[in-house]
């Protein structure tokens, strides 16, 4: 076996192909796996089908040295991962009594009889090492062959992450001689990915360690940086050059390094130079001013259940003008009213979908002593979308608006 081993996961269960529950198993793994220097190169859901989970850990075994599998392990008649591992790895199914006592003792501490079904889980592929499940009924365990190492663990994720923790990963660290891979998340607002990207620039872009890579989300970018070394002291110093580099480059457009919110950026912001914001909300209640609960001494709201309330209340026809124009007449007025700082505006048809034939169903608009921005989106608030962008681009051009006026 290699000393820097990739892994493939597996995730079996033909629920996760219908959609009927999320596979957040698979993900938790990658972590895990890359903070002891394992490479994930593949991710893989096959469902409840024995000669397509074969299929699958077949060929992951033929491009990773260790394979995880998740789910398949229960009772049931398609909970075929036993069989399938037992099939591709060349063992037959082998019964363990201690295993099978086991799982009755655990079904009498629980006070519930142990239908005949349960038998199969007593059964492992010959040769393979039992992977002890305090927490579960579903023995886990790992089989080792010529082709390579397959871990299989229960698709319950706190057994799953409990296992992974307790023993797969001290077995990996035993078996391997593994580095270090660790990561750096680099938050940014108010920036589209491509024009990020251009500004990054293909030469850093380009590097394989650190890795620089970036993930899009509503009216934010992260620039996510990977470093992989011996340990972890020279894998934070290979990070820690990266961001030095990339700040000379983005740092403009950067709010904070991983858990950071932009929420609690912004909010920091305003307490520091002293700053107060009122949010007026109409149709789309909460979008902005639920970002901050208990702020009574910066925040300032008022909420209105229709856009046309604001309308009459500021004398303004909305068939003159797009509800942007009007979002963005209203913000300096309410600034200078109620003498804050900054004022923030949301305007939304409650009753228009996503799909209405209309081009501003939503509006933002927020101003400062120096400027007004605003922005309209084609949709009400019955879609879920109209909050989300809503709310991280107000954010996004907040933070920059102050940042700028008050360095």
């Amino acid at each position: 076996m290699p000393d820097n081993p990739n892994a493939e996961i597996v995730a079996i269960g033909t629920e996760l192909l219908l959609g009927e529950i999320t596979d957040t198993n698979s993900v938790y793994l990658a972590r895990q796996l890359r903070d002891i220097g394992v490479n994930v190169y593949f991710m893989t859901t096959v469902g409840d089908n024995l000669g397509r989970i074969g299929e699958a850990l077949s060929l992951a075994l033929a491009r990773a040295e260790i394979v995880i599998t998740t789910g398949g392990l229960g009772p049931t008649v398609d909970d075929m991962t036993r069989q399938a591992v037992a099939d591709v790895i060349g063992q037959p199914l082998e019964f363990h009594q201690h295993l099978y006592d086991g799982i009755a003792e655990r079904f009498q501490g629980f006070g519930v009889p142990m239908t005949a079904n349960n038998r199969q889980q007593a059964y492992l592929p010959q040769g393979a090492t039992l992977i002890e499940n305090p927490v579960g009924t579903a023995p886990a365990f790992i089989a080792e062959s010529q082709r390579g190492i397959v871990i299989c663990l229960p698709g319950v994720p706190r057994e799953m992450k409990y296992l992974i923790s307790a023993s797969v990963i001290p077995h990996l660290l035993r078996k391997f001689e593994l580095g270090v891979i660790v990561a750096r998340t680099l938050r940014t607002a108010g920036i589209g990915e491509s024009s990020l990207d251009d500004k990054i620039g293909s030469d850093i872009l380009s590097e394989t360690n650190p890795s620089v890579g970036l993930a899009a989300h509503h009216g934010c970018v992260d620039v996510r940086i990977t470093a992989k070394a011996e340990d972890r002291r020279s894998a934070l110093a290979l990070l820690d050059e990266m961001q030095a580099r990339l700040q000379e480059r983005i740092g403009d457009e950067v709010f904070g390094v991983d858990e950071t919110t932009l929420e609690d950026v912004v909010w920091d912001l305003l307490q520091r130079n002293n700053l107060r914001v009122h949010v007026t909300e109409a149709g789309l209640p909460g979008v902005i001013s639920s970002a901050w609960s208990g702020g009574e001494d910066r925040l300032k709201t008022r909420l209105y259940e229709r856009p046309e309330l604001v309308f009459d209340e500021f004398a303004l026809n909305s068939t003159d003008a797009s509800l942007t124009a009007i979002a963005s007449a209203i913000a300096p007025r309410v600034r200078q009213r109620e003498a804050v700082d900054a004022s923030i505006v949301v305007l939304s048809y409650p009753d228009l979908d996503d799909k209405a034939d209309k081009e501003q169903g939503s509006a933002i608009a927020i101003s400062t002593a120096a400027q007004t921005r605003y922005r309209g989106y084609g949709f009400g608030n019955r879609s879920n979308l109209a909050r989300e962008w809503i709310s991280r681009w107000g954010l996004a051009s907040l933070w920059r608006m102050l940042k700028e006026e008050h360095p």
